[in-house]
C-alpha cells in the first residue's frame, strides 16, 4: 500500500480506503463485516469513511465497536454530516453541526474525528454559519480537519472566503464511467489545497465487470441485493456494460483485475489522495487494496480512453 497527503492537511491516507455506505451495519452481516475491515488494515488500508446517515447510524456504530480497542493514531477516521436523521435532525445549521457531531463521536466511540465533512451543500443554512460551526468543531478538537462532498465549484469558492476553519478535502463521485469533476472541482482545490477523496471509483460494482450486457446480474451481486441495489437502478445499461467489458482484455495484458484497472485509473491523477472501496466480503477488499502503486503508461491510457468512447 502507498500513501498519500490530504490535501495541505498533515493527514497521510492510504491510495485505497474502506466505506461503509449500503455495507457496514446494514446490508453486510457483522461477522463478514468485521472480516473486511480486518483485511483492510491487513493490507496497509488506514483511512475509514463513514457518515451518520449510513444506516441510520448503525455504520457508525460497528465501526466504533470494532476500532475501540485499536490504537487510535493507528488509523484516520472520517465521517459526514447533512443528511436526515430524523423528520427534524438534517442540514449544516450551527445546531446540527453541533448535535451530530457529538452522537457521531458518541457512536464511533472516540473524543475527535481526523476529517468532519459536509455530506453535502445546505441551501437553507448561511453559508457563514455553516463555516463558523466547522471551525468551531476544529478549535474544540473534536475533529481535526473538515471536508466537503458533491460541493460545486460556486460554492468552494465562497467557502474558501471565509474566515476560520478551510476544507482540505473533497468527496466527488469520480470513475471511468462519471468524469464530471475533471472539468472544474479537481482544478480548482489543487490550486487551493484541497485533496480529492473520490466515491464510487467502481461505479458500485459495474467498472468489476461482473454485470454483463443481455444478462441478468449475479445473485451474489449488489445489483441483486435488495438491501444494496436500489442505487442501482437504471445504471446497468448494455452500451454502458459493453464499454466496460471492453476494457477487460486491457486489465488482462497488464495482468490487473478490472477493478484494480479503475482504481489505477482514479490514482493516476494526482489530485486524488485516496480512492474509496466498499465491500461486501474480505476477498474485495484484497484484490482492491492491491491497486495502490499500479502506474498505467501513456498507451495504456490511450487505450482505455478509446474502449470508452468506442
Amino acid at each position: 500500500m502507498q500513501y498519500r497527503k490530504l490535501g495541505n492537511s498533515d493527514l497521510t491516507v492510504s491510495e485505497v480506503s474502506l466505506g461503509s455506505w449500503l455495507t457496514y451495519g446494514g446490508g453486510v452481516g457483522r461477522e463478514t463485516a468485521e472480516a473486511c475491515v480486518r483485511r483492510a488494515f491487513e493490507a496497509g488500508i488506514n483511512f475509514i469513511d463513514t457518515a451518520n446517515v449510513y444506516a441510520g447510524g448503525a455504520a457508525e456504530s460497528f465501526l466504533g465497536e470494532f476500532l475501540k480497542d485499536r490504537p487510535r493514531e493507528s488509523y484516520v477516521l472520517a465521517t459526514k454530516v447533512f443528511f436526515p436523521m430524523s423528520s427534524t435532525d438534517r442540514g449544516l445549521s450551527a445546531a446540527q453541526i453541533r448535535k451530530q457531531l457529538d452522537a457521531s463521536l458518541k457512536r464511533l466511540r472516540v473524543d475527535h474525528v481526523d476529517l468532519y465533512q459536509c455530506h453535502r451543500y445546505d441551501p437553507a443554512t448561511p453559508l457563514e454559519e455553516t463555516m463558523a460551526a466547522l471551525t468551531e468543531a476544529v478549535r474544540q478538537g473534536k475533529t481535526r480537519h473538515i471536508g466537503f462532498s458533491e460541493w460545486s465549484p460556486a460554492q468552494i469558492r465562497a467557502a474558501l472566503a471565509l474566515p476560520g476553519a478551510r476544507f482540505v478535502s473533497s468527496q466527488p463521485q469520480y470513475s471511468m464511467l462519471h468524469r464530471a469533476p475533471e472539468a472544474e472541482v479537481l482544478p480548482l482545490c489543487a490550486r487551493e489545497g484541497i485533496g480529492q477523496i473520490v466515491w464510487s471509483p467502481l461505479a458500485q460494482g459495474i467498472l468489476t465487470g461482473k454485470y454483463r450486457p443481455g444478462r441478468p446480474p449475479p445473485p451474489d451481486s449488489r445489483a441483486a441485493s435488495e438491501a444494496m441495489g436500489g442505487f442501482l437502478q437504471g445504471r446497468l445499461e448494455d452500451r454502458v456494460l459493453a464499454r466496460v467489458q471492453r476494457l477487460v482484455p486491457v486489465a488482462h495484458e497488464l495482468g490487473l483485475s478490472l477493478s484494480q484497472l479503475a482504481l489505477a485509473w482514479v490514482l493516476r491523477r494526482p489530485e486524488v489522495s485516496s480512492a474509496i472501496v466498499g465491500a461486501s466480503r474480505p476477498e474485495q477488499v484484497e484484490e482492491n487494496a492491491r491497486a495502490s502503486g499500479v502506474k498505467l503508461d501513456a498507451g495504456t491510457l490511450q487505450r482505455i480512453e478509446a474502449a470508452l468512447e468506442a
